[in-house]
C-alpha cells in the first residue's frame, strides 16, 4: 500500500497535508481498502470550528458507514465538491482527487505531532 512521506497520519486512518496554515484531509489507502466501494461522502461542516478528533462527516461504503475524524483543531474551509457525484475518487485516488476537506489549522505543531508514514505503516502492518 502507498503511504506518501509528505503526509501525516492518524490512528483513525485519516491523512493530512499542511501547506502554510491550510491543511488538506482525506482517508488513507488502507482505510478505503478496508471500507470497500465508497458510495457516498457526507460532510456538512464547512465554516465550523472543530477540535482534534471531532467528527467532520461520514463516508458510506456498500457494507458500512464510518465517521470521519479531524486530525487537528481548526475551521473547515472547503469540501471536495467533486465527491458528490464521484465518491469513487476516494477509492481510486485517496491522496489526490479523493481528498475530503480543507481547513485552517489552529496550530501547525499539532500536525507535526501526528504519525509519519513509517509509524503509520507500522500501525497497519
Amino acid at each position: 500500500m502507498n503511504f506518501p512521506d509528505t503526509l501525516r497520519y492518524t490512528k483513525d486512518h485519516e491523512w493530512i497535508k499542511l501547506e502554510g496554515n491550510i491543511a488538506t484531509i482525506g482517508i488513507t489507502e488502507f482505510a478505503q481498502h478496508e471500507l470497500g466501494d465508497i458510495v457516498f461522502v457526507d460532510i456538512d461542516t464547512v465554516g465550523k470550528k472543530l477540535g482534534a478528533n471531532d467528527t467532520f462527516g461520514t463516508v458510506e461504503a456498500v457494507k458500512t458507514v464510518s465517521d470521519l475524524y479531524l486530525p487537528v483543531a481548526g475551521t473547515i474551509t472547503e469540501v471536495n465538491a467533486d465527491l458528490e457525484g464521484n465518491p469513487e475518487y476516494v477509492n481510486s485516488d485517496p491522496y489526490g482527487k479523493g481528498w475530503m476537506v480543507k481547513m485552517e489549522v489552529d496550530s501547525a505543531d499539532e500536525v507535526n505531532g501526528l504519525m509519519d508514514a513509517a509509524a503509520y505503516m507500522a500501525l497497519v502492518g
